[in-house]
């Protein structure tokens, strides 16, 4: 059982700093309402603090 991440993308990223339009897009986050699920990890913890005001992050446990 291995802990995710459910990461949606809420605001647009129109007019942000290339920085963080680099994170959405390393997170695999390109269109606004999209969702993602990575693993729970450091770094992506990190990715989601530098972006936090353009995405919605909730846990996600994986059954499998």
């Amino acid at each position: 059982m291995t802990n995710k991440l459910k990461i949606t993308l809420v605001k647009s990223m129109i007019g942000r700093p290339e920085k963080q339009r680099k994170v959405l897009q390393g997170m695999g986050l390109t269109k606004m309402n999209r969702t993602v699920l990575l693993e729970d990890t450091l770094s992506i913890r990190g990715m989601v603090d530098r972006v936090s005001h353009l995405v919605n992050a909730e846990e996600y446990k994986d059954e499998a």
